[in-house]
């Protein structure tokens, strides 16, 4: 069966999908990761076919300071992200995801990709929705924790009910007013505000998380099934530096600092902060920078900075893991099995670090207080206190009994039901 993937965003977004995509290729299918131009070598790389889906976003290494700013702004980044990037090209992506789906069995969409919907409502095809983090879903039993005024997650002791009618006012301004024009222009009824209810299947959404990370609500979407999270992190095509493979085996184990592959970009003072706080607690340290323009010079002899390392390599490696909260990144510090401290910068960041600290293994200090006193006091309570490590090592080996693009395989293959003469192709292409 040809099964198109499409999706949108930073490696926490492609990751999952490649992963779905690997899982699906191995049962003999021939599956498409349908996202942006700037990842065919990636895609294509891991053995994937690919096919480009506009906007047409360069590598943040070439965008200007200014929008990258703007994208990871707390307050406003996710409203510029949607308005002035993704709405504004849907009509493209509309077009160029109807010809990715010429001729292909059943799609497969991302949250942050509105034509997906489009796609799947006008041309009748079988449609699976996705969501990568529990924010998605807005639920008023499990209210998100917003990137900013995080203090109104307070509210949540007031119940459902009073939660509800708060989202609804929030949800309000978000309109989507170039989603719901086009949708209009192609003839396809009103199915729902496209950010909110409107982006989920009317048949099946996979939640690509773990239910150890976030259990159902009553009202999420009744056709939803949790999956497990969807690990891919590349190894295969980008090993570990051998300079850090050295650095690893050549002490204990260092805190690993990172911001993956969105917040990087935005760094400020983080990494001078960080080698402070490991200098204090008299501990050794990685820092995974992303790009040679946060490369800070004269490093001390026990701390070593690379651009990138694949996370399921490096992180169980760690004495601790410091992160931005991307759930990407999240899930796989819940993999490693070791404590996080987590430092939301946007989007559902905060959430995912209110997640990850009821789970037991992480404690969350936001942007403005990432001062090197400040998270040296967090690190040491991670570090000293043995309740955090035993968790985390609980909660790695549940996640490794776990197999999300195995879960969500087999969903997709339910949805396609049997497929006649396929069990005799593959033991004929076995045979041959």
């Amino acid at each position: 069966m040809r099964i198109v993937l499409n999706t949108f965003g930073s490696f926490g977004d492609i990751h999952p999908y490649m992963a779905i995509a690997k899982e699906l290729q191995s049962r003999g299918h021939k599956p498409v990761v349908a996202t942006m131009a700037v990842y065919r070598e990636k895609i294509e790389g891991a053995g994937l076919e690919f096919f480009p889906i506009r906007p047409n976003i360069s590598q943040p290494q070439q965008q200007d300071s200014e929008m990258l700013e703007r994208l990871m702004e707390p307050r406003t980044g996710p409203r510029f992200l949607t308005e002035k990037v993704i709405f504004p090209a849907v009509r493209d992506s509309y077009y160029d995801l109807i010809e990715a789906v010429a001729g292909a069995d059943l799609l497969v969409t991302h949250p942050a990709a509105p034509a997906g919907p489009l796609v799947g409502r006008k041309t009748g095809m079988q449609w699976i929705s996705t969501v990568l983090a529990p924010m998605s879903f807005f639920s008023a039993y499990d209210a998100p924790v917003p990137p900013f005024w995080q203090w109104t997650s307070n509210f949540r002791r007031l119940g459902p009910r009073f939660m509800k009618f708060s989202l609804d006012l929030m949800k309000r301004p978000h309109k989507a007013k170039a989603v719901t024009d086009f949708r209009n222009e192609i003839g396809l009824s009103d199915y729902g505000n496209p950010i909110f209810e409107g982006q989920h299947s009317p048949t099946l959404v996979l939640a690509l998380f773990s239910r150890i990370f976030a259990q159902p609500q009553p009202d999420w979407p009744p056709h939803t099934e949790i999956t497990g999270f969807c690990f891919y992190d590349g190894r295969d095509q980008t090993p570990m530096p051998a300079e850090l493979e050295r650095f690893l085996a050549d002490g204990p184990p260092p805190i690993v600092f990172t911001l993956g592959t969105s917040a990087v970009w935005v760094a400020h003072d983080f990494f001078q902060e960080s080698i402070e706080a490991a200098k204090r607690l008299g501990k050794r340290a990685v820092l995974l920078i992303g790009d040679e323009r946060n490369r800070l010079p004269a490093l001390p002899k026990d701390i070593i900075a690379v651009n990138y390392a694949p996370y399921q390599s490096l992180l169980p490696c760690a004495s601790v893991v410091v992160h931005h909260g991307g759930v990407g990144t999240t899930a796989q510090g819940l993999l490693a099995g070791v404590p996080t401290l987590i430092v939301p910068f946007a989007f559902d960041q905060s959430d995912n670090a209110e997640h990850t600290r009821r789970v037991g293994t992480s404690r969350t200090l936001y942007r403005k207080s990432y001062r090197a006193a400040r998270v040296e006091k967090e690190l040491r309570e991670l570090i000293e206190r043995p309740e955090y490590r035993q968790r985390a090592l609980e909660v790695s080996q549940q996640l490794q009994q776990e197999n999300g693009p195995a879960r969500a395989a087999d969903a997709i293959e339910r949805m396609l039901g049997p497929t006649p003469g396929r069990d005799e192709e593959l033991v004929y292409a076995a045979g041959d």
